[in-house]
Order: structure tokens, then sequence, then C-alpha cells
């Protein structure tokens, strides 16, 4: 995996990142003006550079915490000044609320091949194969845990964002075990909500305890659980998903 810390001489395939050069305060004012080239290479060079910020900025939350870490070390660490940085994100809740909707949209493009075809039980393998590739991602994984916890806080910037997150998964894992129990995949005995909390429920406990045990089987357990749901033709069903190759 890229070092996720780091946003200096690299591009990543997955995140559109590109290399990130020591500017002055000028210069980055100017950054997305037209340059060489024209206007579009201007702006794919802006869309890089703020990409970048946000992947740098992922990898600081994730060690530090919110509240811990500071614009000045994530745009050192970028190799741009403060007020570079401040020029694509006006303030840290700004960068916040940008790497978490980078990380929605990363999920979301994860699960649309899932959703097409396979049903609802698609969704379900989707979560497992999500279990699986999240070991791959640990900063990610670090960058949630710790956010969730400080986001209890009542005066947290991401209090909300993580309040509506739970309830968006929980409706939505609701809504694909109510149609797999309608296709006959899941036992007709299961209440969707329920079975949606304790889905959600798991994968963040796992996730928690990861961060401490690598040997976790986080999609194991995640399968397991689904196992115990599934009729028959509901084994055969997951089992029978085919989705394509993803990037790491």
């Amino acid at each position: 995996m890229t070092n996720i810390y780091t946003c200096v001489g690299f591009v990543n395939s997955g995140a559109n990142l590109a290399s990130v050069t020591a500017l002055d305060t000028a210069a980055n004012a100017l950054s997305d003006a037209p340059v060489a080239g024209g206007p579009a290479r201007g702006y794919a060079k802006g869309r890089a550079r703020r990409d970048a910020i946000i992947r740098t900025a992922s990898g600081h939350f994730a060690e530090r915490g919110f509240l811990s870490a500071t614009i000045l070390e994530i745009a050192a660490a970028c190799g741009i000044s403060r007020a570079g940085l401040l020029h694509y994100f006006p303030d840290k809740e700004a960068l916040l609320e940008a790497v978490l909707e980078a990380r929605d949209v990363e999920d979301q493009e994860r699960f649309v091949p899932y959703t097409r075809g396979a049903g609802a039980i698609g969704v379900l393998r989707g979560m497992v194969d999500l279990a699986d590739h999240n070991r791959l991602v640990p900063g990610l994984i670090e960058l949630f845990v710790r956010l969730s916890s400080e986001a209890s806080a009542p005066d947290h910037p991401a209090r909300d964002y993580f309040v509506n997150r739970y309830e968006r998964i929980r409706t939505g894992t609701a809504r694909a075990v109510r149609g797999a129990v309608r296709a006959g995949h899941l036992r007709a005995d299961l209440d969707p909500d329920d079975a949606a909390l304790r889905l959600t429920a798991l994968m963040d406990g796992l996730q928690a305890q990861w961060l401490f045990d690598r040997g976790i089987d986080m999609a194991g357990e995640v399968h397991r659980m689904l196992a115990e749901w599934m009729t028959p033709e509901g084994v055969r069903a997951f089992e029978a998903v085919e989705v394509a190759a993803q990037p790491e």
C-alpha cells in the first residue's frame, strides 16, 4: 500500500494523486490559473494537488486525531505553505469534511459492481469483500476508529457526519436484508432492522480489534454471521456473485 502520510512524488491511480512541490504563498494563490498547455492542464494540476492534500490529511487525522493534527503540519507534509493549503480548504473543518467525503465516494464506487445484477445478496457479498479490502488500508481504519470515537463529543465537527453515516448504513443494510429475505436468500424470521444493527456493530467492532491484532479475519467473521442467516439457496447465490477485479 502506498504510504498515505506522504503526498510528494508519487501517483496513486485509485485516488488521482500527483506530485506536490513546495510553492510560495503567491504561487499557491494562482495555482488554478491557466498555465502553459491551457486551462485544462491548470485545472488538472490544481485538482491533483487538492486530492494529495486530502490523502495526507487522512494520514494525519488517523495518526493524531482531528483535534491534535494541525493545518501547519499537514501543509508541511505536502511541501506547501499554510496559506497554500488554505487556498484549497478555508479551515481544518472543511478539510475534515473533504476527507470524509472522499472515503464515502471510494466505498460507494467499490460497491457499484455488486449492486449490478446480483441484487440484495450482492450488497451483502460486497460487505464481506469490503471487510477484506479494509485490511489493505490500515490508515483508513485508524482514521475512522479514531474519528468516530472523538466525534461522540457533542461539539465535535464530525458528529453530525457520523450520526448520519450510521443511520444511512443501517437503513441501506436493512433494505438489503429485507430484499434478500424476499428473494429467499436469508431466513424468513430475520428482523431486517435488528440484522442491520448487528452487522454494522460487528464490522465496526472488528475494525477496532483488528488494529490491535492483525490476525483477526474481518471478512471471515462477517461471512460467518451472514452464513448463519442464509438459506441453502442464499449460499449458492452468495457464492455465485461475480464482480470485476478492483484496484487495491
